[in-house]
């Protein structure tokens, strides 16, 4: 016969609480096929509730802390830690990590009002700590033109390339030819700041203007009295043309006449210019 005992009073304790453990993990593994759903994404879920993973084709269910393989036959096998590669199947059991550390936030002070920012439109466009509640698009946050900023703050291009820092520029389409290059807007502060860097003040700036336009009016004089001068020789030239060409001369003849006897006709000569007239009288 038999060793095994015939009634549940003849367990010991230890027994018993075999029993009790191997119970409740049937249990757990029944949940676990019922509520495992292999379409959908594991959600927020109680601690002691089984999970279902598929890895490299096979189906594999955790239930509190222990992984049992899903055979298709509606068998759960329990996963052996010790065993051969050939007896159990390769499954990757690594989740990826998830770096749960924040990121550091900068924070930056406006210059205008000296509130700390995380971002702001003219900082991530141009590089200018400004925040967008003082953004002033029609003063000295506006923008413009490279043209512009050349000719009114007599900047060279390798102020504009060249010179540390490096100004900072969003390009757009010409509104006035789309054929046209694309324009480089510049921050109006920022060429304001660059143009004190290349001439020292503002002083200086409107001083070397005043002295450009200077010379800008001189050179316009001297090519306009060099033009009229040209129109002046022009018409001189023209008019001493005219009048020696439209004025008649006057032969200052010989006084000695030739007379032709047979043709009864008489010749005479200028003295000046050599001419020779021939004629008769009535």
């Amino acid at each position: 016969m038999s060793d095994q005992p015939s009634s549940t009073s003849d367990l010991s304790d230890k027994d018993r609480l075999r029993i009790e453990a191997n119970r409740q993990r049937a249990l757990n593994l029944r949940l676990a096929r019922l509520t495992a759903h292999p379409y959908g994404a594991a959600k927020s879920r109680p601690p002691e509730t089984a999970v279902a993973v598929k890895s490299h084709g096979v189906n594999v269910i955790k239930v509190s802390g222990s992984k049992f393989i899903d055979s298709g036959g509606g068998f759960l096998i329990e996963q052996r830690t010790g065993g051969s590669k050939e007896e159990e199947p390769s499954v990757d059991e690594k989740e990826p990590e998830v770096d749960s550390v924040p990121l550091p936030v900068e924070f930056d002070e406006c210059l205008e009002c000296g509130d700390r920012f995380a971002d702001s439109w003219l900082m991530a466009t141009f590089g200018y700590k400004v925040c967008d509640a003082c953004r002033d698009n029609d003063g000295k946050h506006s923008l413009i033109t490279r043209t512009e900023a050349k000719q009114e703050y007599l900047l060279k291009d390798c102020d504009l390339d060249k010179r540390e820092p490096v100004l900072k520029f969003i390009s757009r389409k010409n509104p006035h030819n789309v054929r046209w290059g694309e324009m480089k807007l510049y921050l109006h502060i920022q060429i304001e700041e660059r143009a004190l860097q290349v001439w020292g003040s503002e002083e200086n700036l409107v001083k070397e203007k005043e002295l450009r336009d200077e010379k800008r009016e001189v050179t316009k004089v001297k090519k306009y009295n060099k033009r009229l001068k040209e129109l002046r020789m022009d018409m001189r030239s023209s008019l001493y043309d005219k009048r020696e060409t439209s004025k008649a001369h006057t032969h200052a003849w010989d006084e000695d006449e030739v007379y032709n006897e047979e043709e009864d006709t008489y010749t005479r000569k200028c003295e000046s210019c050599g001419h020779q007239e021939t004629y008769e009288k009535m």
